[in-house]
Protein backbone atom coordinates (compact mmCIF):
# COMPACT_ATOMS: atom_id res chain seq x y z
CA UNK A 1 0.00 0.00 0.00
CA UNK A 2 1.36 3.16 -0.87
CA UNK A 3 0.05 6.17 0.85
CA UNK A 4 0.29 10.09 1.05
CA UNK A 5 0.31 11.94 4.46
CA UNK A 6 -0.96 15.20 4.90
CA UNK A 7 -0.25 16.89 8.57
CA UNK A 8 0.93 19.86 9.71
CA UNK A 9 2.79 18.99 12.83
CA UNK A 10 6.05 18.07 11.96
CA UNK A 11 6.19 15.60 15.26
CA UNK A 12 3.12 13.93 13.89
CA UNK A 13 4.01 13.53 10.75
CA UNK A 14 7.15 12.32 11.30
CA UNK A 15 5.89 9.49 13.58
CA UNK A 16 2.99 8.51 11.46
CA UNK A 17 5.58 8.22 8.62
CA UNK A 18 7.88 5.78 11.12
CA UNK A 19 4.52 4.03 12.31
CA UNK A 20 3.45 3.39 8.92
CA UNK A 21 7.01 2.40 7.13
CA UNK A 22 7.59 0.30 10.00
CA UNK A 23 4.32 -1.85 9.14
CA UNK A 24 5.40 -1.93 6.13
CA UNK A 25 3.34 0.43 4.11
CA UNK A 26 5.20 2.82 1.59
CA UNK A 27 4.49 6.49 2.23
CA UNK A 28 5.17 8.08 -1.37
CA UNK A 29 5.04 11.97 0.33
CA UNK A 30 4.51 13.68 3.99
CA UNK A 31 3.10 16.93 3.45
CA UNK A 32 2.73 19.99 5.47
CA UNK A 33 0.13 21.80 3.76
CA UNK A 34 -2.55 21.62 1.05
CA UNK A 35 -1.04 23.44 -1.93
CA UNK A 36 1.72 20.21 -1.15
CA UNK A 37 -0.53 17.72 -1.08
CA UNK A 38 -2.30 18.40 -4.05
CA UNK A 39 0.70 18.90 -5.55
CA UNK A 40 2.27 15.57 -4.01
CA UNK A 41 -1.32 13.55 -5.87
CA UNK A 42 -0.36 14.72 -9.03
CA UNK A 43 3.08 13.51 -8.87
CA UNK A 44 1.88 10.23 -7.52
CA UNK A 45 -1.36 9.51 -9.02
CA UNK A 46 -1.70 6.05 -8.47
CA UNK A 47 -1.23 6.23 -4.82
CA UNK A 48 -3.75 4.52 -2.92
CA UNK A 49 -4.91 6.59 -0.23
CA UNK A 50 -4.34 10.03 1.32
CA UNK A 51 -4.35 10.50 4.70
CA UNK A 52 -5.18 14.05 5.76
CA UNK A 53 -5.38 16.21 8.69
CA UNK A 54 -8.51 18.61 8.21
CA UNK A 55 -6.98 21.56 9.79
CA UNK A 56 -3.76 22.81 8.05
CA UNK A 57 -1.98 26.15 6.73
CA UNK A 58 -2.36 28.95 6.01
CA UNK A 59 -5.81 28.75 7.97
CA UNK A 60 -5.53 25.95 9.94
CA UNK A 61 -9.55 25.80 9.08
CA UNK A 62 -10.51 23.02 6.69
CA UNK A 63 -8.25 23.53 4.24
CA UNK A 64 -7.41 19.59 4.58
CA UNK A 65 -11.08 18.80 3.54
CA UNK A 66 -11.46 21.37 0.86
CA UNK A 67 -8.26 19.41 -0.79
CA UNK A 68 -9.58 15.85 -0.09
CA UNK A 69 -13.13 17.20 -2.11
CA UNK A 70 -10.65 18.82 -5.02
CA UNK A 71 -8.83 15.56 -5.20
CA UNK A 72 -11.61 13.72 -5.63
CA UNK A 73 -13.07 15.94 -8.29
CA UNK A 74 -9.50 15.75 -10.18
CA UNK A 75 -9.36 12.04 -9.53
CA UNK A 76 -12.39 10.47 -8.45
CA UNK A 77 -12.50 7.59 -6.23
CA UNK A 78 -8.88 7.89 -4.73
CA UNK A 79 -9.36 7.02 -1.33
CA UNK A 80 -8.87 9.82 1.12
CA UNK A 81 -9.31 9.08 5.25
CA UNK A 82 -9.50 12.66 7.02
CA UNK A 83 -7.56 12.89 10.42
CA UNK A 84 -9.19 15.87 12.88
CA UNK A 85 -9.09 16.70 16.34
CA UNK A 86 -12.19 18.00 16.26
CA UNK A 87 -15.64 17.35 13.86
CA UNK A 88 -16.23 19.90 11.24
CA UNK A 89 -19.19 20.00 9.34
CA UNK A 90 -18.95 22.81 6.35
CA UNK A 91 -17.03 20.83 3.78
CA UNK A 92 -17.78 16.93 5.28
CA UNK A 93 -21.25 15.97 4.29
CA UNK A 94 -19.95 16.65 0.78
CA UNK A 95 -17.44 14.34 0.98
CA UNK A 96 -18.91 11.99 2.61
CA UNK A 97 -21.87 11.70 0.95
CA UNK A 98 -20.29 11.07 -2.38
CA UNK A 99 -21.37 8.27 -4.74
CA UNK A 100 -17.99 6.18 -4.09
CA UNK A 101 -16.98 4.56 -1.76
CA UNK A 102 -13.16 5.19 -0.69
CA UNK A 103 -13.66 7.47 2.46
CA UNK A 104 -12.91 7.58 5.65
CA UNK A 105 -13.31 10.08 9.15
CA UNK A 106 -11.35 9.52 12.34
CA UNK A 107 -10.75 11.68 14.90
CA UNK A 108 -7.00 11.90 16.34
CA UNK A 109 -8.13 11.38 19.70
CA UNK A 110 -9.70 8.06 19.77
CA UNK A 111 -7.34 6.64 17.61
CA UNK A 112 -5.58 4.44 20.42
CA UNK A 113 -4.94 0.95 18.58
CA UNK A 114 -2.35 0.87 15.68
CA UNK A 115 -3.29 -2.47 14.35
CA UNK A 116 -6.83 -1.54 13.97
CA UNK A 117 -5.52 2.15 12.54
CA UNK A 118 -3.65 -0.34 9.56
CA UNK A 119 -6.69 -2.05 9.56
CA UNK A 120 -8.99 1.31 9.08
CA UNK A 121 -6.19 2.62 6.30
CA UNK A 122 -6.72 -0.79 3.97
CA UNK A 123 -10.46 -0.80 4.38
CA UNK A 124 -10.63 2.80 2.91
CA UNK A 125 -7.72 2.12 0.52
CA UNK A 126 -9.60 -0.91 -0.77
CA UNK A 127 -13.06 1.15 -1.55
CA UNK A 128 -14.59 0.90 1.87
CA UNK A 129 -15.68 3.45 4.70
CA UNK A 130 -14.71 4.17 8.09
CA UNK A 131 -16.85 6.93 9.97
CA UNK A 132 -15.88 7.40 13.51
CA UNK A 133 -19.25 7.10 15.92
CA UNK A 134 -18.73 10.86 16.96
CA UNK A 135 -18.56 11.91 13.39
CA UNK A 136 -21.17 9.91 12.08
CA UNK A 137 -23.66 11.44 15.08
CA UNK A 138 -22.74 14.98 13.88
CA UNK A 139 -22.15 15.07 10.60
CA UNK A 140 -25.81 13.93 8.91
CA UNK A 141 -26.67 15.89 5.39
CA UNK A 142 -29.42 18.08 6.70
CA UNK A 143 -31.24 16.50 3.49
CA UNK A 144 -35.16 14.46 4.46
CA UNK A 145 -34.27 11.05 2.61
CA UNK A 146 -37.74 9.06 2.38
CA UNK A 147 -35.35 6.03 1.13
CA UNK A 148 -33.94 6.23 4.78
CA UNK A 149 -37.37 6.66 6.47
CA UNK A 150 -38.37 3.04 5.33
CA UNK A 151 -35.58 1.55 7.76
CA UNK A 152 -37.41 0.16 10.77
CA UNK A 153 -35.55 1.28 14.15
CA UNK A 154 -33.37 -1.92 14.10
CA UNK A 155 -32.44 -1.76 10.47
CA UNK A 156 -31.40 1.91 11.13
CA UNK A 157 -28.97 1.22 14.09
CA UNK A 158 -27.21 -1.62 11.91
CA UNK A 159 -26.74 0.98 8.84
CA UNK A 160 -25.37 3.01 11.55
CA UNK A 161 -22.95 0.58 13.13
CA UNK A 162 -22.45 -0.27 9.02
CA UNK A 163 -21.43 3.48 8.82
CA UNK A 164 -19.06 2.95 11.74
CA UNK A 165 -16.74 0.44 9.58
CA UNK A 166 -18.10 -2.68 11.85
CA UNK A 167 -18.55 -6.12 10.10
CA UNK A 168 -21.29 -8.20 10.70
CA UNK A 169 -19.60 -10.04 13.65
CA UNK A 170 -19.11 -6.25 15.35
CA UNK A 171 -22.69 -5.20 14.56
CA UNK A 172 -23.80 -8.74 16.37
CA UNK A 173 -21.85 -7.76 19.53
CA UNK A 174 -23.14 -4.10 19.35
CA UNK A 175 -26.60 -5.22 19.33
CA UNK A 176 -26.59 -8.02 21.23
CA UNK A 177 -28.06 -10.20 18.75
CA UNK A 178 -26.99 -13.38 16.19
CA UNK A 179 -25.08 -12.49 12.50
CA UNK A 180 -27.88 -14.49 11.22
CA UNK A 181 -30.23 -11.64 12.77
CA UNK A 182 -27.82 -8.76 11.40
CA UNK A 183 -27.60 -10.41 7.39
CA UNK A 184 -31.17 -10.23 7.28
CA UNK A 185 -31.28 -6.88 8.07
CA UNK A 186 -28.57 -6.31 5.94
CA UNK A 187 -30.33 -7.69 3.30
CA UNK A 188 -33.87 -5.63 3.86
CA UNK A 189 -31.72 -2.44 4.31
CA UNK A 190 -30.20 -3.28 0.40
CA UNK A 191 -33.43 -3.75 -0.34
CA UNK A 192 -35.46 -0.86 0.96
CA UNK A 193 -32.28 1.37 -0.42
CA UNK A 194 -33.06 0.09 -3.41
CA UNK A 195 -29.04 -0.92 -4.16
CA UNK A 196 -29.66 -3.59 -7.03
CA UNK A 197 -27.52 -6.49 -7.38
CA UNK A 198 -23.76 -5.30 -6.92
CA UNK A 199 -21.21 -7.22 -5.10
CA UNK A 200 -21.85 -7.18 -1.45
CA UNK A 201 -19.33 -5.06 -0.20
CA UNK A 202 -20.21 -2.43 -2.89
CA UNK A 203 -23.40 -2.46 -1.87
CA UNK A 204 -22.33 -1.94 1.77
CA UNK A 205 -20.04 1.12 1.15
CA UNK A 206 -23.43 2.30 -1.17
CA UNK A 207 -25.56 1.71 2.08
CA UNK A 208 -22.97 3.69 4.10
CA UNK A 209 -22.97 6.83 2.06
CA UNK A 210 -27.21 6.72 1.97
CA UNK A 211 -26.84 7.39 4.99
CA UNK A 212 -24.42 10.01 5.48
CA UNK A 213 -26.32 11.52 2.76
CA UNK A 214 -29.53 10.88 5.21
CA UNK A 215 -31.02 13.86 7.26
CA UNK A 216 -30.14 14.01 11.19
CA UNK A 217 -33.61 14.08 11.45
CA UNK A 218 -34.15 10.59 10.62
CA UNK A 219 -36.89 8.88 11.55
CA UNK A 220 -37.33 4.95 10.71
CA UNK A 221 -40.94 3.46 9.71
CA UNK A 222 -41.95 0.97 13.14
Amino acid sequence: MRIIIAEDSVLLRSGMVKLLEDAGVEVAAAVGDADALLAAVARHPEVDLCLIDIRMPPGYAEEGIQAAIEIRRRRPGTPVLLLSQHVVSRYAADLLGGNSGGVGYLLKDRVADIEEFLVTLRRVAQGGAAIDPEVVSQLLSRRNDSELNRLSPREGEVLAAMAEGLNNAGIAARLVITERAVEKHIRSIFTKLDLGQDDHDHRRVRAVLSYLRGSDTFSPTP
